[in-house]
């Protein structure tokens, strides 16, 4: 600032508007969370689909004929619900809403538009992997150590309120489509689509 309280542009460049309360910096950094957060869906759901050998081999890749929840659902030892998971796992309704969830949410936040919806799906994704996993617990259903390290917050957690930060902070508007999906007259009458 001047001495006589008004901003220069040298202060402007990092205020995108009056009031703004991200700075280009900021936004910019959330851009980079956003797009690398999605990133983290998308892979997952490419390496299940293709079997790519990190988390999922070849032969289990899902267009081979594996089923990306079974491994993951039918491991599940600990918790109250431990049944519920083991029934589910590897059932072709839970297969496709699984992926479909990690390549919409991971889609979504890569391009910046949808985050309401990406942010709620992920919410609810990392939720129920979360209550799979059951942190809370010390041992598991066999008596075996559950390693857990935290009770509550662990990456379930994380990246669920990290795609609602990025949903509240409008961070596709910038590196992303955001802005121009914000602008679309249908969004403009639905807005929780943005």
């Amino acid at each position: 600032m001047t001495t006589s309280g008004r901003l220069t542009a040298a202060h402007l460049e990092h205020v995108e508007a009056p009031g703004a309360m991200l700075t280009k910096p900021a936004a910019r950094a959330l851009a980079v969370f956003r797009i690398s957060l999605g990133f983290v869906f998308l892979w997952a759901f490419l390496d299940k689909t293709f079997g790519w050998g990190f988390a999922t081999t070849s032969e289990r890749a899902w267009i081979n004929g594996g089923s990306p929840t079974k491994g993951f659902l039918s491991s599940v030892a600990v918790g109250p619900f431990e049944g519920f998971f083991h029934s589910i796992a590897g059932d072709p309704w839970a297969n496709w809403l699984f992926m479909l969830g990690l390549l919409g949410i991971g889609l979504a936040l890569i391009a910046g538009i949808g985050l309401r919806i990406a942010a709620g799906a992920a919410t609810a994704m990392m939720a129920l992997m979360w209550i799979a996993e059951w942190p809370l617990a010390r041992h598991t259903s066999s008596g075996e150590p559950t390693s857990s390290t935290n009770p509550i917050t662990d990456y379930h957690f994380l990246y669920a309120v990290g795609a609602i930060v990025v949903a509240f902070t409008y961070a596709g508007h910038t590196w992303g489509l955001g802005r121009w999906w914000a602008q679309l007259p249908f969004v403009q009458r639905h807005r929780w689509l943005i």
